[in-house]
């Protein structure tokens, strides 16, 4: 750990201190260069901006540039350190969407945790971007602060550790269900963890078909069910009329688990007493809720996942935004609907069912990888990815009518 501490250090400030910089995309080498970036030829596109404010896709970068926003108050597994403190990951963000969907970003650190105010300073420097991606805002804050800007903006507005997350976890889940011979409407799963992404999981998964009478969703105090009297609007959508109170109860029986909680919450009884052909996705990062390899140790016809990218079947959002928004951006969607987030789940899970290029396996050190209990979701460095996912989550908005073009 001291040196990763050191190298991560060493990454970030050398030779050039943070992850992502500006780049200059026009000609600058002569004054007649000069004179048409700025002035007096600039003046052409702002008067045309000005009478039809679509002529800004045409005339700026607006169509490719994305907000990475974030008010500092859920840092990955590092809780609320603040805005400034939260610049790396927002920055790391940046990285992501343009490594892998040539997606431009400015990382906005805001340094307000009100609610109105940090929606009125999206909401004023909206028209900039292309997308808004709302990143590491905690919960129950962000389900208010996406909903109200979605419904302002005529952009797409989509908060990460919500919908990226549960469209991963929603793609490696349908394929698991198929290798182990399930369907999503039959199955019970237990959900640890109720806040953005354990109810936007959720919420995705219902969506393509899962029975919420069959979903338990378990929080630090227990099992949401109806008798709780402290439960906020969001909880309160998903308890149940049930006796099982305690995440052993919920276990019980259950065919798949869902941790977006905490490491080690899970026990080896837990685990062995739920139902045959179990699926665990312990996704609690860097330490799981049950370590895997206990896990598939005590449970030889387990399916198991994690968040971590020394383990097969890694979920990792990577998969999901940069192709969600390339594909969002290039047909200039007002928004990622329900149906976009569909396309993308049912895209990966078609993809991991195909057979592996060579190239996937050489970055990876591997010489085969086929669809099975340790591949149910596409590697990160996939090619096809960028392919496959963004054309099917554009035709989906075209589909669904929120595309400009």
């Amino acid at each position: 750990m001291s040196n990763l501490k050191e190298d991560a250090l060493k990454y970030h400030a050398e030779p050039r201190p943070g992850k992502i910089a500006t780049h200059i995309t026009k000609p600058t080498a002569t004054q007649r260069d000069l004179s048409l970036a700025y002035s007096p030829g600039v003046a052409e596109p702002v008067r045309e901006i000005h009478k039809d404010p679509e002529a800004a896709y045409l005339y700026t970068g607006k169509g490719n540039l994305v907000a990475v926003i974030s008010d500092g108050s859920a840092v990955l597994g590092l809780g609320n350190v603040g805005a400034l403190a939260g610049k790396p990951v927002m920055e790391g963000k940046g990285l992501l969407f343009k490594r892998f969907a040539d997606i431009d970003v400015f990382d906005i650190e805001v340094a307000t945790q009100d609610v109105e105010e940090f929606i009125t300073v999206v909401k004023n420097i909206a028209g900039t971007f292309g997308g808004i991606n709302l990143e590491d805002i905690s919960a129950p804050r962000c389900f208010e602060i996406e909903k109200r800007l979605q419904a302002m903006l005529d952009i797409p507005v989509f908060h990460d550790d919500q919908h990226g997350t549960a469209v991963i976890i929603a793609a490696g889940l349908m394929n698991a269900l198929e290798i182990q011979g399930k369907k999503i409407g039959d199955v019970n799963i237990v959900c640890v963890g109720a806040g953005a992404a354990g109810i936007a999981s959720m919420n995705l998964l219902g969506a393509l078909g899962a029975d919420k009478q069959k979903l338990l969703m378990v929080d630090s105090k227990g099992v949401l069910h109806t008798g709780r009297t402290d439960l906020n609007a969001f909880k309160r959508d998903y308890a149940v009329e049930t006796d099982k109170h305690t995440l052993a109860d919920a276990c019980q029986g259950a065919d798949v688990f869902i941790g977006l909680s905490g490491p080690d919450i899970m026990t080896v009884d837990m685990l062995n007493s739920m139902a045959a052909n179990p699926i665990v996705f312990a996704l609690s990062n860097p330490d799981p809720e049950i370590n895997p390899v206990v896990a598939l140790a005590a449970r030889s016809d387990l399916i198991m996942a994690t968040g971590r990218s020394d383990q097969p079947n890694q979920i990792n959002n990577v998969l999901g935004f940069p192709f969600l928004f390339r594909g969002a951006l290039d047909v200039r969607a007002r928004c990622i609907n329900i149906e976009m987030l569909k396309a993308a789940v049912y895209t990966l899970a078609e993809l991991a069912r195909e057979p592996v290029p060579q190239d996937v396996l050489d970055a990876y050190g591997l010489d085969a990888l086929e669809f099975g209990k340790d591949y149910i979701i596409p590697k990160p460095f996939d090619l096809r990815l960028r392919e496959r996912v963004p054309a099917a989550v554009s035709k989906a908005a075209c589909d669904s009518g929120v595309a400009r073009l």
